[in-house]
């Protein structure tokens, strides 16, 4: 089956959002991830990583308000998400992978990153495996929840990824056949809003004409069916929260305080006893999942702070 495609319709408008300035393909392992950048070409390098079935046209508001402060800030999609590649099979370390590749394309110097929900821990992994790629670490309603999980013994870890990875498979062998459900702008924002619900009807149209492509049909999310959250085998966010006391990156942690569907309900005051030194924890009161979109100025100017 053959998805036929028509020309893109132009972006919709919205408040305060820019388009980025410069777009740029990185070669990560075989798979092509698309690059894009707001602010001047010359300026010291910020990174932007997006949270699970996002891209980084979602940072289309934020992203332009510490480019104006002099920063070069660049993000990307993730495999199988917006304009990169599908790939065969996903992998969380596999992200992890793309991210250093893209961080590798542009400097070998430690660099600031600012990262989202999944992005947020993804780029927590980075942080404790190649510390000395990154110089500072915000982490937007990403960080590892501390609800409590029980010891998984050697046997059953084996016993979890041989059916983790049976079922990858058989979700991956089905996926290979489908095609996203097409619809208007409206009702693809519609769809969006239930995972959303705080967003605005305005922002979730104008996501829609940047992060999904226009076919003869109706409009479809450029976002592969074959993807899934996580990867093969066991984990846990609180597996996570054992070794982040260890890491050697300053961190900046902001916490929503309203549970929304794509959010990680981490509880903040129960994270505080396990920060590495130094760091801080910053909850958004009546706030959900997308900080950075409901409060935009606000998380830059601190962001914009904590990085001095």
């Amino acid at each position: 089956m053959t998805v036929a495609q028509v020309s893109e319709s132009p972006f919709l408008s919205y408040p305060g959002a820019r388009r980025p300035a410069r777009h740029r393909w990185v070669d990560s392992y075989g798979i092509n991830i698309a690059v894009c950048e707001w602010g001047p070409a010359d300026g010291p390098p910020l990174f932007l990583v997006h949270g699970g079935s996002d891209f980084a046209g979602t940072f289309d508001v934020f992203a332009p308000l510490l480019a104006e402060a002099g920063w070069r800030v660049i993000s990307w999609d993730h495999r199988g998400h917006g304009d990169s590649d599908y790939a065969p099979l996903y992998s969380w370390d596999a992200d992890v992978r793309d991210a250093l590749s893209v961080l590798d394309s542009t400097t070998p110097d430690p660099v600031p990153v600012v990262a989202h929900s999944k992005g947020g821990g993804m780029m927590i992994q980075l942080a404790e495996a190649l510390p000395m790629r990154m110089s500072r670490l915000v982490v937007i309603d990403g960080l590892p929840s501390m609800d409590p999980h029980p010891d998984v013994s050697d046997h059953e870890q084996r016993r979890f990824s041989r059916e983790n990875l049976a079922a990858w498979l058989d979700h991956r062998r089905s996926a290979g056949s489908t095609f996203r459900k097409p619809g208007t702008v409206e009702e693809l924002a519609k769809r969006r809003k239930r995972m959303n619900p705080r967003l605005p009807d305005e922002w979730l149209q104008y996501l829609v004409t940047i992060g999904a492509r226009r076919d003869a049909d109706g409009w479809r999310w450029k976002l592969d069916p074959a993807i899934r959250f996580g990867g093969f085998g066991p984990w846990r966010p609180a597996w996570s929260v054992e070794t982040l006391k260890t890491l050697r990156v300053p961190l900046l942690g902001l916490t929503a305080t309203v549970e929304e569907e794509m959010g990680w309900g981490t509880n903040h005051k129960s994270l505080i006893p396990n920060l590495p030194p130094g760091a801080q924890l910053v909850p958004f009161e009546n706030t959900g999942h997308f900080i950075h979109i409901e409060h935009p100025e606000r998380v830059a100017k601190m962001i914009l702070e904590f990085l001095g």
